[in-house]
């Protein structure tokens, strides 16, 4: 399957789809769990941030303040100019901020994304096979998911485009949304998203590490 490396820093808008599970069921009882974390429901389900398109990150390393943060694996829909493109990311979060502002707790970190990128309509009709996989340091499982838990990307961009009343145009980014953890939020030193095709065995990958800048007053 051909592999596209895009120039990112042609991106001007970055969206972080929250709340972009299919089941309905099961997107209420986090948000239900959320609450009781004291992290306050979602005004729409999906609901979708917008996050500085300077946060976009293709770095090793990234910089993040204090040790409460984590990340997660996302696919990653970009608009260029001629194709819709698929890769992985993870929308790396604050989860101190969370508990009081989700929308602040996503502008504060990095938004991480893997280099290479799929076409997506190469992989469009089967899409809901495609597995969604991170990893901590030493290759840990972390998450393990199948994209048909998620709302497709084709559905998300155009509930964002009925809510905008524009298009995702060229330059426009999407985080679509993640898989559960396999044991809980951990704090780790790196993290490693894959988004695999089982059918072809091909598989999109990209690793980070966090390092925690000192928290002063």
């Amino acid at each position: 399957m051909e592999i596209f490396y895009p120039d990112l820093t042609a991106v001007r808008e970055v969206i972080v789809a929250g709340w972009a599970g299919r089941d309905a069921a099961d997107v209420q009882h986090h948000i239900d769990e959320l609450a009781a974390l004291g992290v306050a429901p979602p005004s729409d389900v999906p609901l979708f941030y917008r996050v500085g398109h300077e946060t976009l990150s293709t770095a090793p390393v990234i910089d993040v303040l204090g040790s409460q943060t984590s990340g997660e694996v996302e696919p990653v829909l970009l608009r260029t100019q001629s194709d819709l493109l698929v890769g992985v990311g993870s929308d790396h979060t604050d989860r101190e901020s969370e508990a009081y502002s989700v929308a602040l707790s996503k502008q504060v970190c990095p938004k991480v994304s893997g280099r290479a990128f799929w076409r997506f309509a190469d992989v469009a009709d089967r899409w809901d096979e495609m597995v969604l996989r991170s990893f901590t340091a030493e290759r840990t499982p972390y998450q393990e998911g199948v994209a048909a838990s998620l709302l497709n990307p084709l559905d998300l961009v155009a509930r964002w485009e009925q809510r905008e009343g524009r298009v995702f145009g060229p330059g426009s980014l999407m985080f679509c949304g993640t898989v559960p953890t396999l044991n809980g939020i951990v704090r780790t030193e790196s993290l490693t998203v894959e988004l695999s095709d089982p059918r072809t065995g091909s598989v999109l990958s990209h690793q980070y590490a966090i390092r925690e800048l000192p928290v002063v007053a």
